[in-house]
């Protein structure tokens, strides 16, 4: 019996992948917020995001930069779900920006490793452990309390979070297994579903009457320095945070990303009371993300136990069948 070590990624590289998506998830936050605070066409903005993704690969396909293969019909239809998954996401994501102010949108968006346990148990992953399972359920309490002081609390935005965490949790769980099986790297990942998601994007902000409108609002706005700035670097980040995301769930797993978010969420909750606005402190409010992150804090570490023990038990398989 033999291990393939060779084809584990190593551990700088999962955690390189890892940080980098940490940072570029936490600032995405706050770079969409302040678009949507002045621009409040959502998908346009997307659309836009994706637009610029695909020119960039696609030019630098062509200029050799990367060694990603062109369109294959066959792979695109393989992962026109994970496209799909991760346009809604987004879509819902940006939209509930709209009402919920940056703590409680990151507290609501800390279920998804619940969503994301409920999925693998369906999928045939097992059954979580003790610790992992009690943190998940504090995590979801703190959000529950959370919203019952949330002085601004909005139904129909807390709804559009709820909804993003189901999409996120679907385009992770398909991005991990694409990956695994079709040998796909996260360059080729990216590039299909920034490309499969123009056409979709394109019918929605047409049936949904953004569009002429918020092109010549976009047109009128660029001419205002400061938000040309923060459009351009929405645009870019987009492109990194893809990168990153598809990344890290390729080379670690679609629950590991899910840990990284709710880490980089401890630090986004923070800025997020001083940052940007929207925010009026209330005592349960506060608890409740005190609680929230509490929980997503003891999820990690519970992970970080759990894959601790996997080598040290896989080793200890080995030397009993050696004998």
């Amino acid at each position: 019996m033999e291990v393939q070590a060779e084809m584990e990624p190593s551990s700088s590289v999962s955690l390189v992948s890892a940080v980098s998506y940490g940072i570029a998830s936490m600032a995405m936050v706050f770079i969409n917020k302040a678009v949507i605070m002045q621009y409040p066409h959502s998908m346009t903005v997307l659309t836009l995001q994706q637009l610029a993704t695909s020119l960039l690969l696609h030019f630098g396909r062509r200029m050799g930069y990367t060694r990603a293969k062109g369109i294959d019909l066959a792979t695109a239809k393989k992962l026109l779900p994970v496209s799909i998954f991760y346009n809604a996401n987004v879509a819902f994501a940006l939209a509930s920006l709209k009402g919920v102010n940056i703590p409680m949108y990151i507290a609501i968006k800390r279920l998804t490793p619940l969503a994301v346990l409920i999925a693998g148990v369906l999928f045939g992953k097992g059954k979580p452990t003790t610790q992992v399972a009690l943190s998940v359920l504090l995590t979801a309490a703190g959000c529950v309390i959370a919203a019952l002081g949330d002085f601004s609390f909005d139904l129909f935005g807390y709804g559009l979070a709820l909804t993003s965490v189901f999409f996120q949790t679907m385009y992770l769980v398909l991005v991990e297994k694409s990956g695994a099986e079709d040998g796909l790297t996260s360059i080729e990942i990216m590039f299909y579903n920034s490309f499969l998601s123009l056409p979709f994007l394109s019918f929605l902000i047409i049936v949904t009457g953004e569009f002429p409108n918020s092109l010549s609002l976009l047109l009128a706005k660029c001419s205002y320095l400061p938000f040309l700035v923060i459009l351009i670097l929405s645009l870019v980040m987009g492109i990194v945070l893809n990168f990153t995301m598809f990344l890290c769930t390729i080379v670690n797993s679609a629950l590991t990303t899910t840990i990284v978010g709710v880490l980089k969420g401890v630090g986004s909750t923070t800025l997020g009371f001083v940052l940007l606005g929207g925010v009026k402190v209330h005592a349960l409010n506060v608890s409740g993300l005190v609680v929230n992150t509490a929980g997503g804090v003891w999820y990690s570490y519970a992970k970080y136990r759990q894959k601790k023990a996997k080598p040290a038990k896989l080793l200890s398989d080995l030397e009993a069948h050696k004998k």
